[in-house]
């Protein structure tokens, strides 16, 4: 019998070709790396290949593993006087305000492409130049621009993107102005790109010809990432985070991830016996606080991450102190191999590698990963990360693969989906579709309840006598759950976020 695969991919030329891999010989695995690879390709400034990225497999027949391509501080081998150059500072409007940093010293060595390699070599069926294919031909003859890019880019296209000339033509028009949404563009040296480490491998971005395009440009435009920093690159197998959620056994992103050890702490203690928005809201509150005063100082976030799982499993949270753009792809095949792929650029640093078409992130810059400084870190550290692409075996026999983009509210996200599924019954869609709550900790340690307009959860934020901040119905912010299920009768489903521009395939 054919494999089938259900895909949620970031939109339909991402979900597309996830199912095209699998016409081709693939399974979840190359599903899923195809569509992110689309997403990188034709989603200008949501997301990019030289970012990095968490890749979730749970095998059929087999033990969950999650392969760690996040990115790392870079700098090996520079002078001192280098650090803390390079970036610009740059204040947006995006998600109630919100300062960053762009330029090319907010650039960290990538590290998406390694594990996406790593994850084909071991799980993979397709041949790998066949999954990138769809990407290929995308970028060569043109794609449209999606809702969510169009309305990142008509907020950052001039702050963010405005100031290189090799990215202007991949976000705005000849006039300056930013493409909207379903306007054709074009990415031609993309598509060569792609061709290239289609024919070569992922191997070429760390110690062949594209390396040292990436390395040369960083040095010429003030950069800290060096030929050193790309060949030393690794992308790591790590064993995930395992916990019950009712019938379902969820395995999340491990430490030194951030994100999987926070939704973990979240996920247990929102328990199944009721669903309130006080509940979800408390939980949020003390959980980032922890966060905030621990995590996101933290010079050991292995170490961290496990010492704060252990804490709640003795204490639960009155043991605890208190005080930018991803895309996410899931699928699931008919064999019941199921993969979760979440990668992020930051919030972009507006450049982009000359000949090449790949932008180039700026998680250097993310106010969230970085409170210990900008250029803080030793060359060669992961950096933080917030993504949880997580995958899941109910014990009727189910599977499901499940992820968000959205920053530090990914893990709250995921939270309230995968509450909402796995505890109360609700379906994958009504799950996702459901209103958001995030609690922000602002940088005074303060608290503040950014949410959806729901009535329900504006009466809870009033009765606990916290400052809130709505941002209208189904808003981007609260990022874009992606799911992918294979229910214990073989049935496949996917549900995608209307909160961003989310496509779902079966085929």
């Amino acid at each position: 019998m054919d494999r089938r695969v259900a895909v949620a991919g970031t939109g339909p030329v991402s979900a597309e070709a996830g199912v095209a891999a699998v016409r081709a010989g693939g399974n979840a695995v190359d599903a899923a790396i195809a569509a992110i690879v689309a997403a990188m390709s034709t989603e200008p400034g949501i997301v990019s290949m030289l970012g990095g990225a968490f890749v979730s497999i749970w095998p059929a027949g087999g033990e969950p593993e999650v392969i760690d391509g996040n990115v790392e501080m870079p700098g090996r081998g520079l002078p001192t006087e280098r650090f803390g150059t390079g970036l610009r500072e740059i204040s947006t409007s995006y998600g109630g305000g919100l300062t960053l940093y762009a330029g090319h010293g907010s650039v960290a060595t990538p590290g998406a492409f390694a594990a996406l390699g790593m994850a084909h070599e071991r799980h993979g069926r397709a041949r790998w130049a066949d999954v990138l294919a769809p990407s290929v031909a995308t970028a060569r003859d043109g794609y449209a621009i999606g809702g969510a890019a169009a309305s990142y880019l008509a907020i950052t296209g001039d702050s963010v993107f405005g100031w290189d000339e090799h990215t202007a033509p991949l976000v705005k028009r000849a006039d300056g102005s930013p493409f909207a949404a379903g306007e054709i563009v074009t990415n031609p040296d993309l598509a060569a790109t792609l061709e290239l480490i289609g024919e070569r491998g992922p191997s070429d971005l760390y110690t062949g010809g594209l390396a040292a395009r990436i390395a040369d440009d960083s040095a010429a435009r003030g950069g800290l990432v060096t030929a050193a920093d790309l060949a030393a690159y690794r992308a790591v197998v790590r064993a995930p985070l395992r916990m019950r959620l009712g019938d379902w056994d969820v395995a999340t992103n491990p430490p030194p991830s951030v994100g999987g050890p926070m939704l973990a702490v979240m996920l247990r203690e929102l328990g199944a016996d009721r669903w309130d928005w006080e509940q979800v809201i408390d939980v949020q509150r003390r959980v980032l606080a922890y966060r905030h005063s621990v995590h996101d100082l933290s010079t050991d976030l292995e170490e961290d991450g496990y010492a704060l799982l252990d804490l709640v499993e003795r204490h639960g949270l009155a043991g605890l102190p208190t005080s930018s753009s991803t895309a996410n792809v899931s699928a699931v095949d008919s064999d019941g191999t199921v993969c979760a792929i979440t990668a992020s650029s930051g919030y972009g640093s507006g450049a982009t590698v000359p000949g090449t078409g790949m932008m180039l992130n700026n998680c250097l810059g993310e106010p969230e990963l970085n409170r210990l400084g900008l250029h803080a870190l030793t060359p060669g550290t992961r950096l933080a990360s917030n993504m949880a692409p997580s995958v899941a075996r109910s014990g009727a026999g189910a599977a499901l693969a499940i992820g968000s983009p959205g920053a530090d509210r990914i893990t709250t996200a995921l939270m309230q989906v995968l509450g909402r599924y796995c505890h109360h019954g609700d379906s994958l869609q009504e799950a996702i579709d459901a209103p958001r709550a995030h609690v922000r900790i602002l940088d005074d340690g303060s608290t503040r309840v950014d949410h959806e307009d729901d009535a329900a959860i504006s009466a809870a934020v009033q009765a606990m006598g916290l400052p809130a901040f709505a941002h209208g119905p189904l808003s981007m912010f609260f990022g874009g759950v992606g799911a992918a299920a294979r229910g214990a009768d073989g049935d496949l489903v996917a549900a995608g976020d209307p909160r961003r521009e989310a496509a779902t395939r079966i085929g």
